[in-house]
């Protein structure tokens, strides 16, 4: 027995979507950053992914490993710090016994500086960093992915926060009507009229509150939910005056029934076709207010943080600095618009419509 069953309807606007080129191809690439974006302590990382030492595995990615497990020592003689594992894999390269050490494609985190070159940070691009060092000398790539993984966990937590927010108010309020109606919307004029970004800056310049991942999300929250309920009222006061429902209502449908079963399932659409966009605008915020100090704490790795480093007049030279994440953000960017203009034309009622 199926648990769910998309109707014929749902399919059809799947298929039709997989047709469009543009946005199919556009959802798998992102899907595959995604995907890596999850795993990037394995991608990027100064910790080795396996060391295998005297017929023993070790995986030292998310723990601290003594150098003295692998009797190794540092250049003052001490055993009880971390080891260095591209050293400790050069020296069994040298020994020969058998024992090995799996690296990252990227040998260094994004927290880590690299000040072992001769010449001061920033670094541009070579073998050792492939997109170059930033002015304390940490590796621009890995920051790039890290920073990728926190914007678009980010905009995901975001979505799925005010999206449920906006539509749970928004199709309420299309259902019910009347006073709980007219109180809400009164609300919501009202919340809405308050400057966003001046509220942000101001709750994030607080001292007893601490800025974090968790903590933007849930500021963001506190307006971001408003605009989907405008659609999910609309779609709600249509959908709730057809004859589909008006049977259901009919036959002593509950009103959960008639709103889980019947409604919601035919008040999708726009749910569906705002939801891209909205990622877009939670990259886009998230990355401004970055920019403008108020986001997350240094030494996080984020793109609005790497773009006002590469904008300082001392950088301004640095095009590895700057090309990287305004690269990063344009490639994201357009990826999810193209996403979104093919979900929309995909869920297009017009598709389907028939006029007698």
């Amino acid at each position: 027995m199926k648990l769910f069953k998309l109707n014929p309807i749902t399919q059809k606007r799947l298929q039709r979507f997989r047709r469009i080129k543009r946005g199919w191809h556009s959802f798998l690439i992102l899907a595959v950053l995604v995907f890596l974006s999850l795993f990037s302590n394995y991608l990027a990382n100064h910790r080795a992914i396996v060391v295998y030492y005297q017929g023993n595995f070790y995986f030292p990615t998310y723990r601290f490993v003594e150098a003295g497990t692998f009797g190794q020592v540092d250049k003052w003689g001490f055993d009880d710090v971390e080891t260095d594992y591209a050293a400790l894999k050069e020296q069994f390269k040298q020994e020969g016994k058998g024992n090995w050490v799996l690296l990252p494609p990227i040998h260094f985190d994004p927290y880590e500086s690299d000040f072992t070159y001769a010449t001061a940070p920033p670094n541009a691009p070579d073998s050792r960093h492939w997109l170059g060092t930033d002015s304390q000398g940490r590796d621009v790539l890995a920051r790039l992915l890290y920073g990728f993984r926190i914007s678009i966990l980010f905009a995901l937590g975001l979505v799925l926060v005010t999206q449920t927010t906006g539509t749970i108010i928004g199709s309420l309020q299309g259902f019910l009507g009347g006073r709980f109606d007219i109180l809400s919307q009164r609300f919501i004029e009202i919340w809405s009229a308050l400057p966003f970004l001046y509220v942000v800056v101001l709750i994030g310049s607080l001292p007893y509150i601490k800025r974090g991942f968790f903590t933007l999300i849930c500021i963001y929250a506190l307006f971001n939910w408003i605009t989907i309920t405008y659609y999910m009222r609309t779609e709600m006061y249509r959908e709730k005056t057809k004859e589909y429902c008006l049977a259901a209502r009919s036959f002593g449908a509950s009103r959960r029934r008639l709103i889980f079963k019947h409604l919601l399932p035919n008040c999708l659409t726009p749910l569906v076709t705002y939801t891209p966009f909205m990622i877009v605008s939670a990259i886009f915020a998230l990355t401004a207010l970055d920019y403008l100090g108020y986001g997350l704490p240094a030494p996080t790795p984020s793109w609005g943080e790497m773009i006002d480093q590469a904008l300082q007049a001392d950088n301004r030279d640095k095009l590895w600095l700057v090309l990287s994440p305004f690269g990063a953000i344009s490639i994201t960017l357009v990826l999810v618009t193209l996403i979104g203009e093919s979900i929309r034309e995909a869920f297009d009622p017009k598709q389907y419509a028939r006029y007698r």
